[in-house]
């Protein structure tokens, strides 16, 4: 029989999926999404999704299967895991920590994902009581600055800042072919398509498309074959980037999910075979403070080595959108 649990003052603001989290943490991440996405857990009575805010006083209907006890998770981190995951802090104060994700690595776990950066969270406690929070995510394939809240009021904060426009978020690509323009942008719906076969991820004229914009700026080229480009996406749509390089004609290199012939890898096969996008730089301002906080996130892996192949500046710390609000 299904259980009513009632949502505490200490909650009130708090997202679903991490309330579940911190209430059921013993049932896997895949069982909760599946739970949510087939209506079975209601609040007051409504289907709701992973990021619903809760209120105090709501309450939440709790399927039977996650009652059941549940197979112990072994959260314990090794010191290989330890030491793997705080090489990855490239900033840290009381209340965040910014750590450089590498590409391969999962930012959650899921169906078929092993480790991935969530579960090795506990090894940046930092003698903490609590383990950080994620607050935002980055593609399995993509690397980058990710920004971890040290406590429940910050990850609040921050995640406010993410749904709304606080936070610039510059990414790094190289696209082939070169794009005609040295700066602009693209805006369309972006939504999930059936293709036959399955659903993607895709602009879209249709109702179920959500607006999307992204700026771009060509920050070199090599004729009119590769360049590399800086985008900024106001928007934070999945697989936003991916999909508006694809629209404008010049998809990213090594992205065989939405350009699988890649002609210019095949003509390069020293070349790495691996999406070339790179969560360059967050700005923001500090969730307790307001101060700036400014945190680029250097090059690792291939997208460093094909950066020194075509003789790209790895280090380069201009502001290619410096002049837009």
């Amino acid at each position: 029989m299904a259980e009513g649990v009632i949502v505490s003052e200490n909650d009130n603001g708090q997202r679903l999926d991490r309330w579940l989290k911190k209430h059921y943490p013993d049932v896997p991440f895949g069982a909760v999404q599946k739970i949510l996405r087939t209506g079975q857990l209601r609040v007051d009575g409504k289907r709701v999704k992973g990021d619903a805010r809760l209120a105090a006083g709501q309450s939440i209907r709790i399927p039977p299967q996650m009652l059941q006890p549940q197979p112990k998770l072994d959260r314990g981190l090794s010191d290989k895991d330890i030491d793997f995951v705080k090489s990855l802090v490239i900033y840290r104060d009381e209340d965040v920590i910014a750590v450089n994700k590498p590409a391969g690595l999962a930012s959650q776990g899921g169906t078929k994902v092993g480790k991935n950066l969530d579960y090795l969270l506990d090894g940046l406690k930092f003698g903490n009581e609590h383990r950080p929070h994620l607050v935002h995510r980055l593609d399995m394939e993509t690397s980058g600055v990710m920004i971890l809240a040290r406590h429940t009021q910050c990850a609040r904060i921050l995640s406010e800042m993410f749904r709304g426009r606080d936070i610039r978020k510059y990414y790094w690509a190289i696209t082939t072919p070169a794009p005609e323009l040295e700066q602009g942008k693209i805006r369309s719906a972006i939504g999930k398509v059936d293709v036959g076969g399955g659903e993607r991820i895709m602009a879209t004229d249709g109702e179920d498309g959500k607006m999307s914009l992204t700026f771009y700026n060509v920050m070199e080229r090599l004729g009119k074959a590769i360049a590399w480009v800086a985008f900024w996406p106001r928007t934070g749509r999945q697989h936003q980037i991916r999909v508006h390089a694809l629209e404008m004609g010049t998809p990213l290199l090594g992205d065989f999910k939405y350009a699988r012939e890649q002609e210019f890898l095949q003509e390069n096969p020293t070349l790495p075979q691996s999406l070339h996008l790179h969560a360059r730089r967050l700005i923001l301002p500090h969730p307790m403070t307001g101060r700036k906080l400014d945190i680029t996130a250097p090059l690792e892996g291939d997208m460093k080595k094909t950066f020194k192949y075509f003789g790209f500046d790895a280090d380069d710390k201009t502001d290619p959108f410096a002049d837009l609000d």
